[in-house]
């Protein structure tokens, strides 16, 4: 793991907040709620927004991530949900409180970056992120799809990497930003370790090449 995540947990590590997947979650839960059956205007109250941000709205960098990313259907919206549940809890058992919440907390601070750049951002990045995160640390496990079919998480991150790839690709320059910005955690914890990757995978065909003489 990254050296400089090594130094800020000895120094901070006592601040991680236990539980944070349950908290998000419940949260999320709370929020679905409140749309179905009080207001529905409750995504509007919460969500990032540069021009409610810059008029002092600011409890809107923390309350966006109580929206359910919305894939639009409620099975959808439940479905997300539970996954971020059952995603989020594995990460904090591999990871440890203070890991986590960094992670979270990088995420949410490139959502609220691409926003104030682009005027807009939400959840979705930061939710793939999780998935991405627990397809490089769990590769081999194995979900169900659709409840039926059994199917490794890795090709979940692989589906949903090229999905981001289309996405970013398919975007205005606005959008190509948001995208970026959105996904600054999965870039610092994970970036290293695939420059590492790479390299040793360069050095195994320059080795075979070498050998094939």
């Amino acid at each position: 793991m990254n050296n400089w995540l090594n130094r800020l947990e000895r120094k901070y590590g006592r601040y991680g907040i236990p539980n944070l997947t349950n908290i998000l979650v419940a949260g999320q839960i709370l929020v679905l709620a409140i749309e179905l059956f009080v207001d529905r205007t409750i995504p509007f109250w919460l969500g990032l927004s540069r021009s409610l941000l810059l008029q002092g709205q600011v409890w809107r960098v923390i309350s966006f991530i109580f929206i359910p990313f919305s894939g639009g259907s409620i099975l959808s919206v439940v479905l997300g949900i539970y996954f971020t549940w059952f995603i989020g809890t594995a990460l904090e058992k591999e990871w440890g409180d203070f890991r986590f919440n960094l992670y979270l907390l990088l995420g949410m601070l490139g959502a609220v970056l691409a926003c104030l750049c682009t005027g807009w951002a939400d959840t979705y990045c930061l939710s793939l992120s999780l998935l991405l995160a627990f397809a490089m640390l769990y590769p081999e496990v194995q979900l169900l799809l659709f409840f039926v079919i059994p199917i490794r998480v890795k090709y979940f991150g692989v589906f949903a990497a090229v999905l981001w790839v289309f996405s970013f690709l398919g975007s205005s320059l606005p959008g190509k930003l948001d995208y970026l910005l959105s996904m600054l955690n999965v870039w610092l914890f994970f970036a290293p370790m695939a420059y590492r990757s790479l390299r040793a995978w360069v050095r195994r065909e320059q080795w075979k090449r070498k050998n094939r003489r």
